[in-house]
C-alpha cells in the first residue's frame, strides 16, 4: 500500500531510533510537544515512546479540538437545540462530550433533535429537505475543518437557503501555541508541528516560534516514521544549536498553505476577541466567528 506500508517499516523505525539516540547528549533531558491530537493517537497506537531513549519525553499538546471545547459551549448548543423548530447537526465525535448537564445523546433522550453528520454540506442538504425547520450546524475544529464550513456558508448564501445557520466554534492553533510558550514554567525543547492544520495554513505562521522563542518546530505527518523522523530533525537542530521551522510533511503540506481555503475562511469568518478553552482558560483571538455579512 503506497504511502502506508512505507511509513510503518519496523526496520526503518529502529534505524531512526538509533540515530536519535546517537544525538542525545549525556545527562540532558529533552521534552518535545506534539501539538496535534492525531500525532498523540499515532504515538500510542504504535508504541513510539518505546523506540525513544529514556531522556526524551513527549508532551501531549492541546491539538484535539473536541477535547478543548468547554462545557459552556456544549450547554449553549443544547439550549439552541431545545428551541422550537430547531434541528441541530454535529460531527459524531461531539456527541459524547459532556456539558454541565449531560451530552448530546442525553439531550436527544430528553426530546431534542441533534443529528450526526459527516460534513457541513450534509447539514445544508438537510436544510433543503426540511424548509420548515431551522437547521443549525455545530461547527468545530481548527483551521483544518474551517474551510469546509466556510465553503458551506458561501454555498448557502449563493443558493439563498435561509433556514441554515452555523454555531461557530472553530479555533485557531497559533494563539494556543503562543499561550503555551508564554507559560512561566515552560520546559519544552521543541515542537512537533500539526500536520492537518498546516495543510491549510502552511508553515510560515510558525516562524515566530523559532525567531522569538528560540524553539525548533518540525511539521510532521501522521505515520510512525513521520513522527520519528520529525523527532530526529528536532534533535539535529538542537545538536547544531539551530531553531528553525522545518517541514517533514512536505508531501502534503505546502509552505504557504492552501490559499483557496484561506480566502474562503477570510471571506466568511473573523477572529473573536477571546474564546474559552477547556483546560487552558480564555485565550484572546483564538477562535473564529461568522462575519456579520453572513451571520
Amino acid at each position: 500500500m503506497r504511502f502506508v506500508d512505507e511509513y510503518r517499516d519496523a526496520g526503518q523505525a529502529r534505524a531512526l531510533a538509533a540515530k536519535i539516540a546517537g544525538l542525545c547528549e549525556p545527562g540532558r533531558e529533552y521534552k518535545f510537544m506534539e501539538v496535534c491530537g492525531g500525532h498523540t493517537h499515532t504515538i500510542y497506537k504504535h508504541g513510539l515512546e518505546d523506540y525513544l531513549p529514556e531522556n526524551i519525553t513527549l508532551v501531549h499538546g492541546p491539538g484535539c479540538p473536541v477535547c478543548v471545547i468547554p462545557m459552556g459551549r456544549i450547554d449553549d448548543a443544547i439550549h439552541i437545540a431545545r428551541q422550537p423548530g430547531v434541528l441541530m447537526t454535529s460531527f459524531g465525535d461531539m456527541m459524547r462530550v459532556p456539558g454541565s448537564d449531560g451530552n448530546f445523546f442525553d439531550s436527544n433522550a430528553e426530546g431534542t433533535n441533534i443529528r450526526m453528520v459527516y460534513s457541513p454540506l450534509d447539514s445544508l442538504k438537510i436544510a433543503r429537505q426540511h424548509p420548515d425547520q431551522q437547521v443549525v450546524f455545530m461547527a468545530i475544529g481548527f483551521e483544518t475543518t474551517a474551510p469546509s464550513t466556510a465553503m458551506t456558508i458561501l454555498r448557502a448564501a449563493r443558493e439563498g437557503i435561509e433556514n441554515f445557520s452555523v454555531f461557530c466554534n472553530h479555533i485557531t492553533i497559533i494563539p494556543a501555541i503562543k499561550a503555551i510558550l508564554d507559560s512561566p514554567d515552560l520546559r519544552l525543547d521543541g515542537f512537533i508541528g500539526p500536520g492537518h492544520v498546516s495543510t491549510v495554513i502552511g508553515c510560515r505562521p510558525y516562524e515566530f516560534i523559532a525567531r522569538d522563542y528560540g524553539k525548533p518546530i518540525v511539521v510532521a505527518g501522521f505515520e510512525p516514521l513521520d513522527i520519528l523522523q520529525s523527532i530526529y530533525m528536532l534533535m539535529v537542530q538542537l545538536r547544531a544549536g539551530r531553531s528553525e521551522v522545518e517541514n517533514q510533511y512536505a508531501r502534503v503540506v505546502p509552505w504557504d498553505g492552501n490559499l483557496t481555503a484561506l480566502r474562503a475562511i477570510a471571506e466568511t469568518m473573523e477572529l473573536r476577541p477571546y474564546f474559552e478553552w477547556r483546560g487552558l482558560g480564555f485565550i484572546s483571538h483564538s477562535a473564529l466567528q461568522v462575519r456579520s455579512a453572513y451571520a
